[in-house]
């Protein structure tokens, strides 16, 4: 594995105690850097796991899956490149993304790896040791010629530092035992030709159309690389592809690198492009290989145009790039005018609703404020009428009122609930309560008069009550006694009335306690069913 992912705090402490040395990059998902910078540190894992020289075990821990365990490792900011020595030990640490820096950390502690005397390359015991950086270069150059007898196609030559044997002086038995090391050595882990040497292909752009696409015309760096590599027509036709393809979503990732032999285009989608790329890779290599000065001409007349041209091409796509964004210009002008009516729509609709939710409130208030109204005229109406009649009745009884009037004043149609009915005739010696089937509809009259909260229509349920269990059951003894120390009696039937006169006009008598009413015997049930009736249509009719 090149770059090891830590998923944890344990994972980051297991992977930095069990290797001696450990590069661990802290980073976040929702970080621009890190995300931007990630390929790159992929490359780095990549170079130090091919170099045998080099012992260094790459990492990457994400902060969500550290949580709260970051602060163990005292990050402060992301990315930070911590390098462990000695199986955990900290050496330093780099915050930000600078690989210059993490290379020279690395190169200070001394990360290498420590070859003892040996046996060169295909030599014999007691030869004078090769590194095994020069013995791996020979290997791939061996392997390469022989690769290339098969294959037209000319092969660079590595160049500067990884200058190879030329394998015109390697006779075919070496170059067959070779080709078995390196198949061994491919087999145990050893990187080839092809994975090992990995260029960008971006290096060999022009940086004066690359100044000309960032500076002028204000496209990105990467989108620039993409469109010259893309285009391979120079910057006119940089523009037109990153026209075409500046919507793509991934116009913005990172150019990867590719082999340095012949394969340059392979990363590209475009089959013509590729064809143009691999034969200027191809051409470069036999320039190199041979001397010849083909490649520069051919090049400049592939990739370069005059001054004049370039100016007048320059102008062209700016005024292209003019037209643009005038026509943006005018399509956000249209959007902006049509988001504004929207709004506007908006606005009286909601202006609209406003209104009309304020009008059915006020409508509301203007009800409840005339029944109020209507409620008090009734309830003022009511009291005048209580007041003309007791005017009648004084006129009549020679200025007496026979209802009840106490030192609080007139309290017409309450309910005296602290007021003895039994003791009415004490104070008026002169008048006796006498009860008279006669009279039953007045005491029915006079109990439904009782509004305030149900309260007669209560009693008149009581007296119903008492009066229907006599009619169905004549013969129950049970039902011809009412206990006037009731709960019931003297709550909803003894205030009110009308209602003990009711009972004694059907035929109830009190008893020598006076603690109840008992249905005499001589009762008459006539009476009695014609009072259930009138009490049926009274408590109806409530």
């Amino acid at each position: 594995m090149t770059l090891h992912e830590l998923e944890s705090a344990d994972a980051v402490n297991s992977l930095k105690s069990t290797n001696t040395n450990t590069l661990i990059c802290f980073s976040a998902t929702w970080c621009g850097p890190c995300k931007a910078s990630k390929p790159a540190y992929q490359d780095l894992a990549q170079t130090y796991l091919s170099d045998p020289s080099i012992d260094v075990k790459c990492g990457i821990a994400y902060e969500h899956n550290l949580a709260e365990s970051i602060h163990e490792f005292q990050i402060k900011a992301f990315p930070t490149y911590v390098l462990y020595v000695n199986n955990g030990k900290e050496h330093g640490r780099i915050e930000g993304v600078n690989f210059e820096g993490i290379k020279e950390m690395i190169q200070q502690a001394g990360c290498k790896v420590v070859h003892g005397e040996g046996n060169t390359l295909g030599g014999a015991p007691g030869a004078t040791a090769v590194n095994p950086e020069e013995a791996r270069r020979q290997r791939l150059a061996m392997f390469e010629k022989k690769t290339n007898a098969a294959v037209p196609a000319p092969v660079s030559a590595p160049k500067g530092d990884d200058v190879a044997m030329e394998t015109d002086d390697v006779d075919k038995g070496q170059a067959a035992e070779t080709k078995d090391m390196e198949m061994e050595d491919t087999d145990k882990g050893t990187p080839t030709a092809s994975e090992s040497e990995m260029v960008d292909p971006a290096e060999k752009l022009s940086k004066e159309d690359l100044a000309t696409l960032t500076d002028s015309m204000g496209f990105t760096l990467i989108r620039a690389q993409k469109g010259l590599l893309s285009s391979n027509s120079g910057v006119e036709g940089a523009v037109e592809w990153l026209m075409a393809h500046q919507d793509d979503a991934d116009i913005d990732d990172a150019i990867e690198k590719v082999p340095k032999a012949g394969a340059v285009a392979q990363s590209y989608k475009c089959n013509e492009c590729s064809k143009i790329l691999s034969n200027m890779a191809n051409l470069e290599l036999h320039a190199n290989k041979t001397g010849h000065s083909d490649f520069e001409e051919s090049t400049q007349a592939v990739k370069l145009l005059t001054e004049e041209e370039k100016a007048q091409k320059i102008a062209e796509i700016k005024t292209l790039l003019k037209t643009k964004r005038m026509e943006r210009e005018e399509t956000e002008k249209v959007e902006n005018v049509s988001r504004e009516i929207e709004r506007r729509e908006m606005g009286k609709t909601t202006s609209i609703t406003k209104e009309v939710m304020e009008k059915q409130a006020r409508q509301r208030d203007t009800r409840m404020r005339k029944k109020a109204k209507d409620d008090f005229k009734k309830e003022r109406a009511r009291i005048k009428a209580e007041l003309e009649k007791d005017r009648l009745e004084r006129i009549a009884h020679k200025g007496k009122l026979t209802s009840k009037l106490g030192i609080d004043g007139y309290n017409p149609d309450a309910i005296q609930y602290d007021v003895d009915i039994d003791a009415a005739p004490a104070q008026h010696p002169h008048k006796k309560m006498k009860a008279s089937a006669a009279k039953i509809d007045e005491y029915i009259t006079k109990i439904s008069m009782y509004k305030a909260g149900g309260d007669g229509g209560k009693c008149l349920k009581i007296l119903l009550a008492y009066i229907k269990n006599i009619v169905a059951n004549p013969d129950e003894d049970k039902f011809k006694k009412i206990n006037t120390e009731n709960k019931v009696y003297k709550s909803k039937v003894k205030p009110f009335i009308g209602a003990k006169a009711l009972l004694l006009a059907v035929g109830f008598k009190p008893n020598a306690n006076t603690d109840a009413l008992l249905l005499t015997d001589g009762a008459d049930m006539d009476v009695i069913k014609t009072t259930k009736e009138k009490l049926e249509a009274a408590y109806a009719a409530y």
